[in-house]
């Protein structure tokens, strides 16, 4: 074991999720993290760009919810506007109940088939079905006061979170609040009376970067490795995506006298865990659809965790580079080959016909759609392997100095 590498991911876990308690988009925490990865970076002699965007932050101030002299347990939805309404209570089953029902200027609960899933964010590009986008429609179009939603777990698309928030989007201005799905079937037996919705949320105009860090100079052959930088608000954030971004930093150090022919980008990503992935998104406009020159996205997220092997899992990988991939894998004990998942940042590369390696625990891989402590406080380093984290850099650095 590599015991000062070892020392160092220790101390840049701790900086990024108990020194900086919030890594979310657009907090003040965001910004020293991106900061601090920056500030590392330019100590390993990368050449730094920087890519700055506006963005969100939110202020949640609470929400209470009442009818017929009964109190009701609410969150305030991220990103969210605030209000403070009286008016009766409509329920909402599926979305032909949304079409033919009188909403506008009531509040109404949706639930069951139609708050089964998170929506997809208004602007969100990479995954938004037709049923997710009908429903936003038809909201704005009827402009209810309010929206109460009774919601249960999803964890494919809103982490491990229970109750999940069903509108997540700061382009949505209709206020929204979220309780769960027991909450919500003792609402249903007060449809009809008079709800009393106060919301206290806040929009925050802000900024938020990505960070790119660069070693070597043939940009028609570039090795993207990647990890998103941010956090969901409040949430410490350790395997999504500290560690990311704590291999990152780890790989800038072995890297120093980097001598290759091919261009290692090395990427901080900011909106992963963001209503509308600013920072992708201004990342894939300023690349100018050059995604020709991008030899390998290596992209890291859910990495270290304690239990099981970390995971390596191929997409669209040549016999060339499967082999080197393979050869590097077969040498540490603690890595396999994983399952295809694609609610990480490689999509954005795959879906373009880029060469990826996703990087993650393969107790990640295995329960994506059904594990309960992304986005929640759980994640936190108490669940971080970081020999893990060492074990990784070095196969990195080893398939890198291959290539």
């Amino acid at each position: 074991m590599d015991y000062n590498l070892l020392d160092i991911a220790k101390q840049y876990l701790n900086v990024l999720c108990v020194q900086i308690n919030d890594r979310s988009v657009g907090s003040v925490g965001n910004r020293e993290a991106t900061k601090y990865f920056k500030k590392i970076l330019e100590s390993h002699k990368c050449e730094i760009e920087t890519q700055e965007f506006s963005a969100l932050d939110w202020f949640d101030g609470g929400a209470k919810l009442s009818i017929d002299n009964k109190t009701f347990k609410v969150y305030v939805s991220p990103y969210s506007i605030g209000c403070d309404v009286e008016q009766k209570l409509v329920v909402v089953n599926s979305y032909d109940e949304l079409v033919n029902k009188e909403i506008t200027d009531q509040i109404i609960l949706l639930r069951g088939d139609i708050a089964k899933e998170q929506l997809m964010p208004k602007n969100f590009v990479f995954y938004n079905p037709d049923e997710h986008k009908k429903i936003i429609s038809v909201l704005e179009d009827k402009q209810p006061l309010a929206i109460i939603c009774a919601t249960g777990r999803n964890a494919a698309l809103a982490g491990g979170v229970y109750p999940f928030p069903l509108i997540e989007d700061g382009d949505f201005d209709i206020p929204s609040v979220y309780m769960t799905e027991e909450g919500g079937a003792k609402l249903l037996k007060l449809e009809g009376g008079i709800a009393h919705l106060k919301s206290s949320s806040e929009r925050i105009n802000s900024k938020g970067y990505n960070v790119i860090g660069k070693i070597g100079y043939n940009i028609n052959e570039r090795i993207l490795v990647t990890a998103h930088i941010d956090a969901k608000k409040g949430i410490p954030g350790a395997i999504d995506n500290a560690t990311g971004v704590v291999i990152l930093l780890l790989l800038a150090k072995l890297l120093q006298e980097y001598r290759g022919d091919k261009q290692i980008e090395l990427i901080a990503f900011n909106g992963e865990d963001y209503y509308a992935v600013h920072g992708q998104m201004l990342y894939l406009k300023n690349l100018n659809n050059r995604f020709d020159q991008i030899y390998l996205n290596i992209n890291i997220d859910g990495a270290g965790y304690f239990e099981g092997d970390s995971a390596f899992s191929y997409y669209g990988l040549d016999n060339h580079l499967k082999k080197i991939v393979d050869s590097t894998i077969m040498k540490n004990s603690g890595i396999s080959e994983g399952e295809q998942w694609v609610q990480g940042d490689h999509s954005m590369f795959t879906q373009h016909g880029c060469k990826a390696i996703a990087v993650s625990s393969k107790w990640f891989t295995d329960n994506v759609d059904t594990q309960t402590i992304t986005h929640t406080p759980k994640d936190n380093i108490e669940i971080v392997e970081p020999e893990k984290l060492v074990e990784i850099v070095h196969a990195l650095f080893d398939i890198v100095k291959k290539l």
